[in-house]
C-alpha cells in the first residue's frame, strides 16, 4: 500500500514541477523573442509582431527543448523505481 501511495503522490509532484518548468521554459523563450523583434524591428508594427513570436513559439515547440523537460519528469521516477529495486 505504501508503494501505491508513493507512485500516486510522487506522479502528482513530477506533474507539478513538469508543469512549472515548461511554463517557465516558454515563458523565457517568449521573452528572449520579444527581446530579439524589438532590436531587430524598433519601428515594426504590432500585426506583424504577433505573426512573428507565434511562429517563433512553433518553432520552440517543434524544437529539442520541450523533450528536455519531459527528463525532469521521468528521470526521478527511475531513480526512485531503480531505489525500490535495490532496497527490496
Amino acid at each position: 500500500m505504501g508503494l501505491v501511495r508513493l507512485v500516486i503522490f510522487g506522479f502528482i509532484g513530477l506533474s507539478i514541477v513538469y508543469v512549472l518548468v515548461s511554463l517557465y521554459s516558454r515563458s523565457v523563450r517568449l521573452e528572449k523573442l520579444e527581446d530579439q523583434w524589438a532590436e531587430e524591428h524598433p519601428d515594426g508594427n504590432e500585426i506583424d509582431r504577433e505573426a512573428w513570436l507565434h511562429q517563433g513559439m512553433e518553432d520552440y515547440k517543434k524544437s529539442f527543448r520541450p523533450k528536455l523537460i519531459l527528463l525532469v519528469y521521468v528521470i526521478p521516477a527511475l531513480f526512485v523505481l531503480l531505489a525500490i529495486f535495490l532496497i527490496n
